[in-house]
């Protein structure tokens, strides 16, 4: 990354009015500090083919909203993604690409090229996920598991998930009894 007032490391974010230059290896370490590759999981009734699931892979970057020109030249560096709140209240931005094609034309070409050094086995696995699902691999019941089993690897093995992998797998949530299409539920 580059400006035109480089007075030290404190000052390096400080880019109020000025277009930066990001540079690939600074993005992996920038990737590397603040970013996540994720995979969620939701339970969405019209989802009948994985049984009341969706997935959805996301890659994020996040700052806190006085670093915003950081997350602006993401835009144009991956050619992809927005910046949205990291919630109703918070100070932080976060730059997400959502989009399945974006991921698998821009991020995951970007990261086998630059790769990752804390992230890189996430990444592995979310590139994977991506991958299969563009193919409509998580549409079967065995791709669907295979998806899922890569989705908890990821993230700390995924410990701050509120399901459980066999949850997910098994359909045992009560949520998801309700979202299955031809399954009786009686309400006593």
């Amino acid at each position: 990354m580059s400006s035109e007032n480089p007075t030290g490391a404190d000052n390096q974010q400080e880019t109020a009015g000025l277009r930066l230059e990001l540079e690939p290896h600074w993005v992996v370490g920038f990737v590397d500090g603040e970013g996540c590759f994720s995979v969620s999981i939701h339970c969405n009734p019209n989802a009948r083919t994985t049984g009341g699931w969706q997935l959805h892979p996301v890659f994020h970057v996040y700052q806190h909203v006085r670093y915003r020109a950081v997350l602006e030249e993401l835009i144009p560096f991956f050619g992809c993604g927005r910046l949205r709140p990291k919630g109703p209240k918070s100070s932080v931005l976060t730059y997400a690409v959502d989009s399945l094609r974006d991921q698998e034309d821009h991020v995951l070409p970007f990261f086998e090229h630059y790769p990752l050094v804390v992230k890189q086995a996430d990444f592995g696995n979310f590139a994977a996920i991506v991958r299969m699902m563009r193919r409509r691999e998580h549409l079967t019941a065995a791709g669907f598991e295979r998806t899922v089993r890569l989705a908890y690897a990821m993230n700390a093995s995924g410990k701050q998930r509120a399901r459980s992998l066999d949850e997910i797998l098994t359909g045992s949530s009560e949520t998801a009894r309700w979202a299955r299409p031809g399954v009786r539920h009686s309400l006593s």
